[in-house]
């Protein structure tokens, strides 16, 4: 089976399923591991889409694994070497689905998005022209969409689940949520993380304007990095080259799709409305050129 083909919904015999979240299903390996299935479902405003983008999945798989390479010196991680063949015989499920598992540790994530911002767009821009802070964080007055930040500033989100909405909270409310010290280690290795990244995709033409993290503890409380990592669903990316303060700049990641529902009469509430050929294949189109400009 092609990666092209179409993933919407994965299934591995002999694995328990524990999860489908917006992306991801999750399966029980063993009491050490899981197996992380990332399909081609898309989702906006928190709202699953009807259909997905083909191979979507393995791209997101192939740019997290790429990442979580380039950040082994900052952070442990979930990933490990172990791939779907070496934990199923199903020669079906591996053909369809090993390109976009990874074999992960079975870790306690933290109830939170860890987002950092290096440019103010969406919900923060949002939140910006309400109260011109974001996440209680003052910002300089009268800055226009998409302006680039003097410093990247942490805004954590608590992590809603399917069908709600992720709310932006400040940096008081996570201390409470996780405590005071692992909030600073996951607001500052956050940062260090960002702008590492956004270093090295500005050296390739990309502006990563913002990102959301996801973390982990073990057995013995050690903080680990999870989830995906600066992909196309968990960040904004701009082409440099285009990039102008005032609007929502032409993007490589699912913006496009936003920017498409924006012209719709949607409520932004389930169902989610049915996408165009068009729309779908210039994401799919936009996710390819991102992995091949930041791993060439």
């Amino acid at each position: 089976m092609k990666p092209e083909t179409e993933v919407i919904e994965s299934n591995i015999d002999g694995l328990q399923l524990l999860a489908r979240g917006k992306v991801r299903d999750i399966y029980a390996v063993d009491d050490a591991h899981l197996a992380i299935v990332a399909t081609d479902r898309l989702s906006a405003y928190d709202v699953i889409l009807p259909q997905g983008v083909p191979g979507k999945g393995v791209l997101l798989t192939r740019l997290a694994r790429f990442w979580f390479a380039q950040f082994d010196d900052v952070i442990v991680h979930h990933l490990t070497s172990l791939q779907l063949t070496d934990i199923v015989s199903d020669t079906a499920a591996n053909r369809a689905l090993n390109a976009r598992t990874m074999i992960v540790k079975r870790l306690t994530p933290l109830p939170m998005e860890a987002v950092v911002r290096g440019y103010l767009i969406g919900s923060g821009f949002r939140d910006y022209q309400r109260d011109g802070a974001v996440c209680g964080i003052a910002l300089p007055a009268d800055l226009p969409q998409a302006a680039k930040l003097d410093t990247p500033i942490f805004t954590p989100a608590t992590k809603a689940a399917v069908g709600d909405h992720d709310e932006n909270v400040s940096f008081d409310v996570l201390c409470g949520l996780v405590g005071a010290e692992m909030a600073r280690q996951v607001r500052d290795v956050s940062l260090q993380l960002y702008e590492r990244g956004a270093r090295f995709a500005a050296e390739r033409g990309i502006i990563i304007a913002d990102t959301k993290f996801e973390f982990g503890t073990d057995h013995d409380g050690t903080l680990h990095l999870i989830d995906e990592v600066l992909t196309p669903d968990s960040s904004r990316f701009w082409p440099a080259a285009r990039y102008q303060p005032g609007s929502s700049p032409p993007s490589f990641d699912k913006q496009f799709v936003r920017d498409y529902l924006e012209t719709l009469d949607w409520d932004k509430t389930p169902p989610g409305p049915e996408l165009p050929t068009q729309v779908i294949e210039g994401t799919r189109a936009r996710y390819q050129q991102a992995l091949e400009l930041l791993t060439a």
